[in-house]
């Protein structure tokens, strides 16, 4: 849950900034963008990820909390059926701010408020080795037994395998060799 703010409010007392961030999040609902300064988008931020997440809810007492603050019953109504499906498989992070400079009367900094919409990619989660695995190799005097046998066992695996590919090769080998040895054989006597 955000923490209370210290110090002035948006414009006047306490009442007058929760109407002004519930007019803020019924445009933003509205326009899936809205500008403003960069102060009140920094408070209406987590008022309006609050509300989408109610929305995300959808039932009948998230959308009378949501009704509680936004009067707007067609606002609320295309929250909870057009947003918060596009939304249901993210887990925060609901709005994007992005500064877009000075405004040219007050030099204040004004952004842009967003809602992000777009479907959420997942990364690849990559998988981690055993700690034995990632280790560097110990010297023999380091090896415990039971690392001496794994080590052994790896051993073994491996020249076995490697031998079996030789013979077979030698085998192919020696028989195209018996083929080219008859063949050029056969040219001379003619």
């Amino acid at each position: 849950m955000p923490t209370p703010t210290k110090g002035p409010r948006l414009g006047g007392g306490p009442a007058h900034e929760r109407l002004l961030l519930a007019n803020l999040a019924a445009a933003l609902f509205t326009h899936k963008s809205i500008k403003t300064t960069e102060t009140k988008a920094k408070r209406l931020r987590p008022v309006a990820e609050r509300l989408i997440t109610f929305a995300k809810r959808g039932d009948l007492h998230a959308r009378r909390r949501v009704l509680a603050s936004i009067h707007d019953k067609s606002v609320v109504h295309e929250l909870f059926t057009e947003i918060a499906p596009l939304v249901a498989e993210r887990e925060g992070g609901y709005t994007r701010i992005t500064k877009l400079g000075f405004r040219k009367g007050d030099n204040a900094s004004m952004v842009q408020i967003e809602l992000v919409l777009e479907p959420v990619t997942k990364k690849a989660t990559t998988t981690r080795r055993p700690a034995a695995a990632t280790a560097p190799a110990a010297t023999p005097a380091e090896e415990t037994p039971a690392e001496a046998e794994v080590v052994e066992e790896t051993t073994d695996e491996a020249p076995v395998a490697e031998a079996e590919v030789t013979e077979t090769e030698t085998t192919d080998a020696a028989a195209e060799s018996t083929e080219d040895a008859e063949a050029p054989a056969e040219d001379e006597s003619k």
